[in-house]
């Protein structure tokens, strides 16, 4: 059976810090990976938690961390396009309602 190979996402998940620091640790080569298509960061879970007491130590991660503002930031960073998209679209759409509605 194939094993199953852990995304940049996943390892941060188990790590407990974000995905950029997954990929400098990747890129300085501190976490064991595989280049899939040659850009696609993966990894194998038994690699990731052999070096997790080492990252717990190293960035001071409690057991149970509450990462919400984190988890935020992620999003924004890797959603950042869609959620510019999504908001000119949105007052670009109230300008043509404006107009209409109070043109007529």
């Amino acid at each position: 059976m194939k094993e199953k190979l852990l995304a940049t996402r996943e390892a941060s998940h188990i790590l407990g810090i974000p995905e950029k620091e997954i990929i400098a640790l990747a890129n300085n080569n501190i976490i064991p990976h595989f280049k899939v298509a040659g850009e696609f960061l993966r990894f194998r879970r038994e690699d990731v938690l052999k070096i997790r007491p080492a990252i717990k130590k190293k960035y001071n991660i409690p057991e149970k961390q509450h990462r919400n503002l984190e988890k935020l930031r992620e999003f924004i960073y890797f959603h950042d396009f869609y959620i510019v998209s999504t908001v000119i679209i949105v007052v670009l759409l109230w300008i043509i309602i404006k107009d209409i509605a109070f043109k007529a």
